[in-house]
């Protein structure tokens, strides 16, 4: 096992080419979860699963660390203590500093109060729709109505079992800003389909022809808008 400072160092050099500052959620994650107490960086990570904070956010252990290394180079949070159980290697606790609590609360303030600009995926793909025939377009999306209505479904279960184990809303809330989302993409695609298969959505006859071999007509823009 390497010192702590030592492996600090190789995983600060991997995450120093990734993206920074306040754009990764993992490292919030840490900051908010070491307002409660000290943690090593393992208890960290047993304390965002077992509160589902994973599916929020994307959590591996590689991960975790070059974040708290980071962090620590930040200083973020600081080594506190070590502490060994049995056969197991030492491991660092650490502790938030007053810059720590002062950047947690600034960055899940702008989270909070500033909407951002994302890139969802599907968004992307609906960008080039069609780039796949109509008839292909219904199958696809009525699969992805199919694994909607699954996640769905699973999240109301993990929701369930949530309350069950007494954990107070407060702490999942977020798990109800992803069903809101789930259901209206969900809304989304199924009145997408209605249209394709009714054949009612503006464009039909032209998509139908780019996939049997008619010219495709160009389409003059101004300021970004159809002319």
């Amino acid at each position: 096992m390497l010192p702590s400072a030592v492996r600090c160092g190789i995983l600060l050099t991997e995450y120093s080419m990734s993206r920074q500052s306040r754009h990764n959620p993992l490292a919030l994650a840490v900051l908010m979860t070491l307002i409660r107490r000290d943690m090593h960086p393992y208890e960290i990570a047993t304390t965002l699963r077992r509160e589902h904070k994973d599916d929020s956010i994307r959590l591996n252990y590689g991960s975790l660390y070059s974040v708290v290394c980071a962090l620590e180079r930040r200083r973020l949070i600081v080594a506190q203590d070590t502490e060994r159980e049995g056969r197991l290697p030492e491991r660092t606790i650490y502790r938030l500093t007053d810059a720590g609590r002062v950047e947690a609360h600034d960055w899940l303030a702008d989270i909070l109060a500033v909407p951002a600009k994302d890139y969802p995926a599907f968004a992307a793909g609906l960008s080039f729709l069609p780039g796949v025939a109509p008839a292909d377009a219904i199958s696809l999306l009525e699969e992805r109505a199919g694994r909607l209505e699954e996640a769905i479904a699973h999240a109301r279960t993990g929701r369930e079992m949530l309350q069950q184990r007494g954990l107070p809303r407060l702490l999942w809330v977020e798990a109800e800003f992803e069903d809101e989302l789930r259901q209206t993409e969900l809304r989304f695609v199924r009145r997408l389909l209605e249209e394709i298969i009714a054949g009612t959505i503006d464009g039909i006859e032209i998509w139908q022809g780019w996939h049997d071999g008619r010219p495709v007509p160009e389409f003059a823009m101004a300021n970004g808008c159809p002319a």
